[in-house]
């Protein structure tokens, strides 16, 4: 118990110490307008209050990545726990906030654009489709877990809720933002934080206690899966997740001062690490033993699970309450991660969102796309979808990086957390089946190796020496 709150204590000291450090090295300008402010449109520029962006924000990038991964993650032990906090605070928030920030000082743009802007246009054309890549898969998972959970809560057939909630994104796509997700999530995010909180008071009050495993650091994963890299591949939205740096722009349009962007930003991030700790909590300490939790992931997924814990520890109907909760966490990414994608395409084409015939030219080829990749097999999709998530934070890490060193900041604050994610992505490529089923020992040497040679070629081409030359020239 106390090791928990002392988990949550660390993410929210990070909040207060860390993110303020991160903020001065960014340096907000509270006296310059806003995109929502210069450029409002009533559709996607709209301003809103700091409590309403920040709900909307933590909605946004709360799906079931900091339930589903955490759950998983619990296989392997408290070690999983550390992973949250640190890679929360040095990695997650910090990406967060630089894409939300970079986005706002590039006129609300897209992480594409931002990227290019960085990175080159290389790398902006990379990202426009890889970016889009990932928002359809999220959106596809993010549609298949939900009407997982609704199917077995109401005994209905699965085909019916995939329908019904792709004809909310559909709707929820198009309208003006403050119509749907501006006025409604607020409410929601309050479901969340009660379904949060309720569970861990519900917890102690069974007297299960906290972590049957102990404080037992070494790998517990009951199959003996490896840590490195699938740890830091499983647990992404708690700790740090590539899909954040492709909502974090919706609410860059929404934002009425650069000031609240910690508060926006790296706030929202530490309050989804919180909730990942809260789930990575309940899978240690609600059933015996990691091979418990692992046979129950076995006869039903994380979703199983959910519903289990959820109606065990707040009966009836306050485990239907909180199933609610985790419903609704996805859904309300899923549909802002077909908007991201709608407005990125918008973006790589040129064309204006302001006309609603504009809007659904873009969103109704793209809702029969992601229909038909809800027919694959979930467990491939989320697999494919964990290394996309991560390889985009890699992209957005170093595009933050090499806007620091251009602009003669302390860039190690994001080109670290780069070299780490770029090694645990490259090595998980390499090794996964997914990927090129190399052995662990070759997939590492080539995730480091690469690594340190793309940190080389990085710091060469932004070198201060390089960029003042090219600046002249």
């Amino acid at each position: 118990m106390i090791w928990f709150f002392l988990c949550v204590g660390l993410l929210v000291a990070g909040y207060f110490i860390y993110g303020k450090f991160v903020e001065n090295i960014f340096g907000p300008k509270p006296e310059q307008a806003t995109p929502a402010m210069t450029m409002a449109d009533g559709v996607d520029y709209v301003p809103m209050s700091d409590k309403k962006v920040y709900l909307v924000q933590l909605l946004n990038i709360a799906g079931v990545g900091p339930i589903f991964g955490p759950i998983l993650g619990a296989l392997y032990g408290p070690v999983a726990m550390l992973w949250i906090v640190f890679g929360c605070i040095f990695a997650g928030a910090v990406h967060d906030y630089f894409s939300g920030m970079l986005s706002v000082r590039a006129k609300g743009a897209s992480v594409p654009t931002v990227v290019g802007e960085h990175l080159g246009t290389a790398a902006k054309h990379f990202m426009n489709l890889f970016a889009v890549v990932l928002l359809m898969l999220v959106g596809v998972v993010f549609v298949l877990s939900p009407a997982g959970l609704l199917a077995n809560l109401t005994s209905t057939d699965l085909v019916y809720w995939i329908g019904a909630i792709f004809a909310y994104y559909i709707l929820a796509t198009i309208v003006p933002i403050d119509k749907i997700i501006g006025r409604f999530y607020p409410i929601f995010g309050a479901l969340l934080v009660f379904m949060s909180v309720g569970l861990i008071v519900g917890l102690i009050a069974s007297g299960k206690g906290f972590y049957n495993t102990g404080m037992d650091f070494s790998n517990l994963h009951p199959t003996e899966l490896p840590l490195w890299p699938l740890l830091f591949i499983t647990i992404a939205c708690g700790a740090v997740s590539g899909f954040h740096a492709t909502q974090s722009p919706l609410m860059a349009r929404c934002m009425q001062n650069e000031k609240s962007g910690r508060f926006i930003f790296y706030g929202a991030m530490i309050g989804e690490g919180i909730i990942a700790l809260i789930w990575c909590t309940l899978g240690l300490s609600f059933y015996e033993s990691t091979d418990a939790l692992n046979a129950t992931l076995a006869n039903g997924g994380p979703s199983a699970v959910v519903h289990e814990v959820s109606t065990s520890l707040l009966g009836t109907v306050g485990g239907i309450l909180a199933i609610l909760g985790v419903v609704i966490l996805p859904i309300t990414s899923g549909d802002t991660a077909f908007r991201s994608a709608r407005l990125i395409v918008a973006d790589f084409l040129n064309l204006t969102q302001k006309p609603m015939a504009k809007r659904l030219l873009i969103a109704i080829p793209m809702f029969v796309l992601g229909f038909i990749i809800s027919k694959a097999e979930f467990g491939v999709i989320w697999r494919y979808f964990g290394w996309a998530n991560q390889t985009t934070a890699v992209i957005m890490l170093w595009a933050a990086a090499a806007y620091l060193i251009k602009e003669g900041k302390l860039h190690w604050i994001c080109t670290i957390p780069a070299m780490f994610m770029t090694s645990v992505c490259i090595t998980y490529l390499a090794n996964a089946p997914i990927g090129f089923g190399m052995g662990m020992t070759v997939s590492t040497v080539i995730g480091i190796g690469t690594t340190l040679a793309l940190t080389v070629a990085f710091l060469v081409k932004f070198r201060p020496a390089a960029l003042v030359d090219e600046r002249s020239s």
